[in-house]
């Protein structure tokens, strides 16, 4: 907000041109709110919300918001980007169910329920601290994982209202022990839209073998996350991502969840490593990396975007 961002044109991973030059069908575009910065998270959700319509009026000739399912095929027919409006920490929605009518309204169709932050749906994936009052601080440490605190009885409230309307659960951020919330309380097949294997790089923001068997078994889906720090044990934050690592957690993942479990999570323009492929315009470079590894052609459309069109 209140900068020089343009969707058309800029500096960073996606814009329409770099997506067009990538030859996307569809993208997920993040309303991402840290609610420790803004005191009122969904007055500022609201305001990127009206930025996120303005961007796409102003370039409906080549993108169109995405409300249903059938709506991806018309913009296919029509040669456009379908964009899909998400929202990053439920915390946004200030505990309230009504505001989460209202965002589905505005075409809210998958929401991460946590960042990096406790909020009134539940807690992040790091180890938390309970003082002798019993009051529970913050202390962030992305080596342990949370197995503790898990979602709040909001939280289950509001994943089942999710579900009814037609919004997709997001798993990554969230602390261990909410994972296995989400497992119970859910019913339809959910997401980590950008989280990797926590077997090949021991972070907690990768998930376990066993997450990985859930996520598959409930025809969820992973979205393989570009974040360097995310894919190699080795790697600091500001090394390059290579596309064998991202190739090496695909592989991982294929082979404790099933191939249809396996997508692409990017988290685009939510890292600052630097890319080996650089943007959305050279996605191709992943693909035919995944031809030499050895990856058949189906299983690569799969990744890239049938698994994805089952889940939705």
């Amino acid at each position: 907000l209140g900068n020089n961002y343009k969707l058309k044109e800029n500096n960073f991973h996606v814009d329409i041109n770099k997506l067009k030059k990538g030859n996307y069908l569809l993208q997920n575009f993040a309303m991402f709110i840290d609610i420790k910065k803004h005191k009122k998270p969904y007055k500022t959700l609201q305001e990127m919300i009206a930025v996120y319509y303005e961007e796409l009026e102003d370039n409906k000739d080549v993108i169109r918001p995405l409300y249903s399912y059938k709506d991806i095929y018309e913009c296919e027919k029509e040669n456009k980007i379908a964009a899909l409006l998400t929202i990053e920490d439920a915390g946004a929605l200030e505990g309230s169910l009504m505001n989460l009518k209202t965002v589905y309204e505005q075409g809210v169709r998958l929401i991460t329920l946590t960042w990096n932050h406790i909020n009134e749906v539940g807690f992040p994936n790091f180890k938390i601290e309970v003082d002798t009052y019993g009051d529970i601080k913050e202390k962030p440490n992305f080596k342990i994982p949370n197995t503790e605190f898990g979602l709040t009885d909001f939280g289950v409230e509001l994943i089942r209202e999710m579900e009814r309307l037609g919004i997709i659960v997001d798993v990554s951020h969230l602390s261990d022990a909410g994972f296995y919330d989400v497992l119970k309380y859910s019913k339809k097949p959910f997401v980590a839209s950008h989280s990797n294997s926590r077997k090949i790089t021991n972070v907690v923001r990768n998930l376990t073998d066993d997450m990985i068997k859930k996520i598959g078994h409930r025809g969820g889906l992973i979205g393989v996350n570009f974040y360097s720090s995310f894919l190699n044990n080795n790697y600091k934050s500001n090394d390059m991502s290579k596309i064998e690592d991202i190739i090496d957690h695909m592989k991982y993942i294929a082979n404790m969840g099933g191939i249809d479990s396996v997508g692409i999570g990017s988290d685009f323009d939510g890292i600052d490593c630097p890319l080996e492929f650089e943007s959305a315009e050279n996605m191709q470079l992943i693909y035919n990396s995944m031809k030499k590894s050895g990856f058949k052609e189906e299983d690569i459309e799969k990744i890239f975007y049938k698994n994805a069109m089952r889940l939705f």
